[in-house]
């Protein structure tokens, strides 16, 4: 859409919303296009792209048809749009469910979902339904998407839209194509579930996201209708969780010592747990296990509920680890490091970044994002008059000569062939934007299915927090909005998120209890990374959450800097007798994110496949450039490397480091040393 289209399609829709009986299309083409030149059948074309481009934006163009007075004048179509019909009807909230709303609304960090929270938000400005909240301390949860296929899918939900993937079944352990009508997409058990009807099967089947082995390909041209009042959560809830098993692994001694801390030691080898098809025996307590066959290894019992999630784990481990059995997890891993491996040792694209590349997968600014945008401004500064246009510009994220582009198209529209008192009038001469003209576009246009969504689903996921929870404002902001969303609010049905409640309630207390009263914490913490515990002294500074992962942001006294703490991974935390400085201050504003740049960090140029484009986010690149076939470069500051071949062999043919080179050749390596081990471990027996 170009810009001249842009601005045609705002005058457009200013004449279909200020006419009473409807225009007829000779009318629109001579007083709107201004079309002398091409012929009837080319601007019938024109005509009915522009129609579908307002029905995107939430606008329904209806035909009145007027039958005429007469031979002489014979019958004829007139359009119309209606002025209430597609406006966001008034939602009026108080403080405190406007805390609760920016609560739902943030937690979608990344993906579509949270550029569709940002514009519901954006509406509700405009429609000045919000005031200003203050986010309470210690509560700012996110969700995490399962990645690309999450975009796809939830694409492919709202459109209707049937789905084929690769799946590996957990049932048999077989990889098949798979062509589903997707109906919802839900967390459970801290795993992505799409439910849907599965053509090839005739039934309705579940599918663990993290089992997908290919890209997901929406089938545009095809269609479906979902079950009536179908509700993912629902479905969910019947899902029984999988059984513990017990994993026997050979660990490399003195290493791994988060698995250690999560592993049970085998008892010493009898003949009988030697015999073929004999179970894992009985695990004990200690921490260290039984030395292994390998030389310098012990020999580990690690409880799992699913392969392929332990699997993406122990993968990263690479040649420190060895899967003993059950024969299903030594497969997943050795299929992730086989496609890592496969993919490091494919041809290499050239690596180039075009100039001022964006960072992640955000598409480029288009004219569709500006004439959107440009419906959510009008009515936004009808509700804010006098606002500097710095501060304007801000509230929508772009530049000042954004904006300033945005306002000059807008002052050029108007109606057709009007006078100037029927064009939007709008000043900001001395740097503060008024508007004296709106034409009916004082409200904003009702909430999308992915708006509706977002903000719907991000409520729902908040139940799970006790704080919030106990509260009536939860409860009351969801009602509003369902009614203030209609259609499209029941339709969020299809989406569920997981749960946001940490799972050790008390160091999150302690940490809470700190940020209020300004005290310092000492801390006993254990980094993967290093594989190894330390003492710090941090002043906190913030609590956030990925999913029911929570982190504690602090300045850390030991690194001189500011780092962020899982809190699973603190052993131990406990306030230290001192206040926190005043020094440190948390890195911008939320969404905070989990690496914080230095000078001396490395920066690596990564290809990611499709399925892992994801990533880009995940890891904040700073530029990205597209490849053919859907992969993408990314270029990703890291402040440690040691642990970029973990990265690469865990998530199994996504990604591959391509400069510098020598980190490229040490994952090669890491990974070739995995492979050999496990070819070697093949003919062991089993203790």
């Amino acid at each position: 859409m170009s810009a001249s289209r842009t601005e045609r399609l705002l005058n457009l829709l200013i004449a279909l919303l200020n006419t009473k009986y409807g225009l007829r299309r000779s009318e629109l083409r001579d007083k709107v296009y201004h079309d002398t030149t091409s012929s009837d059948v080319a601007f019938g074309r024109m005509f009915e792209r522009d129609k579908g481009e307002l029905r995107q934006f939430g606008f329904d163009v209806e035909a009145v048809m007027d039958t005429g007075w007469g031979s002489d004048d014979p019958a004829t179509t007139r359009y119309r749009i209606g002025k209430e019909s597609n406006r966001l009807p008034d939602v009026s909230l108080t403080p405190e469910e406007c805390t609760v709303l920016i609560l739902a609304a943030q937690l979608w960090e990344h993906a579509a979902l949270g550029s569709a929270a940002v514009d519901a938000v954006r509406k509700l400005q405009a429609a000045g339904g919000l005031v200003d909240a203050e986010l309470p301390t210690g509560v700012q949860p996110r969700i995490r998407p399962a990645g690309q296929a999450f975009e796809d899918l939830v694409a492919a939900i709202h459109a209707q839209h049937p789905v084929r993937f690769s799946y590996l079944a957990g049932s048999t352990g077989q990889e098949q194509e798979r062509l589903v009508e997707p109906w919802g997409l839900g967390s459970r058990f801290g795993q992505w579930y799409l439910v849907g009807h599965d053509r090839g099967r005739g039934d309705k089947r579940f599918f663990r996201l993290s089992r997908l082995t290919s890209a997901v390909t929406v089938l545009e041209k095809e269609s479906f209708t979902p079950p009536a009042g179908f509700n993912v959560r629902a479905e969910l809830a019947g899902l029984a969780e999988l059984p513990v098993q017990h994993a026997v692994v050979d660990v490399e001694h003195g290493r791994l010592l988060g698995l250690r801390k999560r592993a049970l030691a085998l008892p010493a080898p009898t003949s009988a747990a030697a015999a073929p098809g004999a179970g894992v025996p009985e695990p004990e307590a200690p921490e260290q296990g039984t030395q292994g066959p390998a030389t310098g290894t012990d020999r580990l019992a690690v409880p799992f509920r699913d392969a392929e999630t332990l699997g993406e784990e122990l993968a990263s481990y690479g040649p420190r680890v060895t899967v003993i059995s059950p024969p299903e997890l030594a497969g997943a891993v050795r299929r992730r490091l086989t496609a890592a491996a496969e993919f490091a040792d494919g041809p290499l694209p050239d690596v180039a970044f075009p100039e001022a590349a964006r960072a992640g997968r955000a598409r480029k600014r288009t004219s569709e994002d500006q004439l959107k945008r440009m419906l959510q401004l009008v009515p936004f500064l009808v509700h804010n008059q006098g606002l500097h246009i710095s501060e304007v510009a801000a509230r929508f994220g772009i530049t000042r000569k954004a904006l300033e582009d945005d306002l000059r198209i807008l002052i050029c529209s108007g109606l057709p062939e009007g006078y100037p008192d029927d064009l939007l009038d709008i000043q900001w001469d001395d740097d503060h934007v008024f508007i004296t003209q709106a034409l009916d576009m004082t409200r904003p246009v009702r909430f999308t299915v992915d708006e509706a969504c977002a903000l719907l689903t991000g409520l729902e996921t908040l139940n799970s927090l006790p704080e919030l929870a106990e509260g009536g404002a939860l409860e009351s902001v969801t009602l509003k909005l369902m009614a203030a969303a209609g259609e499209e609010g029941v339709k969020a049905a299809a989406l569920s998120g997981p749960e946001v409640a940490p799972g050790d309630s008390a160091t999150l207390d302690t940490a809470r209890a700190a940020l209020e009263s300004g005290a310092q914490l000492h801390l006993r913490y254990f980094s993967p990374q290093r594989d190894a515990v330390s003492e710090r002294d941090v002043d906190p500074l913030r609590l956030y959450s990925l999913d029911n992962t929570w982190y504690l942001e602090a300045y850390c006294h030991s690194a001189q800097g500011l780092r962020n703490f899982r809190l699973d991974r603190i052993e131990a935390l406990e306030p230290n007798g001192r206040p926190a400085a005043a020094a440190a201050k948390p890195t911008g504003s939320f969404p905070v994110k989990l690496f914080t740049p230095n000078d001396d960090d490395t920066v690596v140029v990564v290809e990611l496949a499709p399925r892992g484009t994801g990533l880009a986010d995940d890891y904040y690149a700073e530029r990205t450039a597209a490849l053919p076939g859907g992969g993408m470069l990314a270029e990703i500051r890291f402040g440690s490397t040691d642990w970029l071949p973990m990265f690469v062999a865990q998530h199994g043919g996504m990604v591959r480091i391509l400069q510098p080179e020598a980190l490229a050749a040490a994952s090669r390596e890491w990974l070739a040393a995995a492979l050999t081990q496990y070819e070697a471990s093949s003919d062991r027996p089993i203790d």
